[in-house]
């Protein structure tokens, strides 16, 4: 919904991702100042579950610092990663009493979680935060509809490419890009297998589109080309 808080915990006034406006034109700075005061910090080791499927939804999160995936185990065993929120994104916000996906630590995290009667009582009191809410919500509708489509449409070229460009948006990165999630795990964000991601990825760097100084760290060397291959 919005870039980030600051590191004292206080919201630092950026575009918002929604309307391109500065939070405190666009009217979502009452938002974040009132949100501010009915969360709770919570630091959580890396691997660690900050909630799992099924249990009582009381609240939602914010992401301060780190990384989080959203994941379901399937019936037969195998683990689907929903999306990865990075500091500033929200999750948690199910519809019903329970939740619907686990949330775990990728890395080292702090989470920001709101409780959902204080923050129905906001609701009540100012419309800014319904209508900010509301945002959330419909972005993670639109957000859940062109997962569909790369799972559904996509080849494995094609997913991976749109990963690594989705990402660099998301984190901000030009050319150098953090990955503090594991290759697994995107095999798993993306339906693929793990060697399948690594083949990808060897095969990008080949063809000089990226360099991967390390397992963490990709290098966007072409972004025209990447872009080129999610049209394939």
């Amino acid at each position: 919904m919005f870039r980030s808080f600051g590191g004292d915990g206080f919201p630092v006034v950026r575009r918002s991702r929604l309307t391109g406006q500065p939070a405190a034109r666009s009217g979502h700075l009452d938002l974040l100042v009132a949100l501010e005061g009915i969360g709770v910090r919570r630091a959580v080791a890396r691997d660690a579950e900050i909630y799992g499927e099924g249990s009582p939804c009381g609240g939602w999160y914010k992401v301060i610092s780190g990384t989080v995936r959203i994941c379901k185990l399937m019936a037969d065993g195998r683990r689907h990663i929903a999306e990865f929120c990075f500091a500033g994104d929200s999750f948690g916000l199910d519809i019903g009493g329970e939740h619907l996906f686990s949330a775990e630590a990728v890395s080292d995290a702090i989470v920001m979680r709101f409780p959902l009667h204080a923050t129905r009582q906001l609701i009540d009191k100012n419309q800014h935060i319904a209508r900010g809410l509301c945002e959330l919500t419909l972005r993670g509708h639109a957000h859940a509809q062109t997962r569909m489509l790369l799972l559904g449409r996509m080849t494995a070229i094609e997913r991976v490419a749109s990963f690594l460009l989705e990402l660099a948006e998301r984190r901000d990165a030009t050319r150098v890009l953090d990955l503090p999630m594991a290759r697994l795990d995107i095999a798993d964000y993306l339906g693929l297998t793990i060697e399948t991601v690594c083949r990808v990825l060897s095969g990008f760097k080949r063809h000089g589109v990226i360099a991967i100084p390390s397992a963490h760290r990709i290098e966007l060397l072409d972004r025209d080309a990447l872009a080129a291959a999610c049209d394939a």
